[in-house]
């Protein structure tokens, strides 16, 4: 994304992907974290905390390592990852 876009797009994924992480049950947590990279674009990444597998597929659908996206995203994104990493805590 631009950098430019930061704020605006904190605020609009607040409003949307934050909140439904958040208002799902099993849900133990979600934020944005930024990065600006040498190219001059900002790189963006959601990380979520669940309390099981069972609770991200309540919010994700079945397919858990594909990407959610939502209707304005390409409004802020120049590209975008269609998959997502998943870790335990140990």
């Amino acid at each position: 994304m631009r950098p430019e876009s930061r704020s605006a797009y904190a605020a609009y994924l607040e409003r949307t992907g934050l909140a439904d992480y958040r208002s799902t049950p099993g849900n133990l947590g979600a934020t944005l974290v930024f990065r600006d990279l040498p190219d001059g674009r900002c790189e963006v990444r959601t990380i979520s905390a669940w309390r099981s597998y069972r609770d991200i597929v309540a919010f994700a659908g079945d397919d858990i390592d594909m990407a959610v996206f939502y209707p304005e995203d390409d409004r802020f994104l120049i590209d975008r990852e269609l998959t997502v990493a998943h870790f335990d805590v140990a």
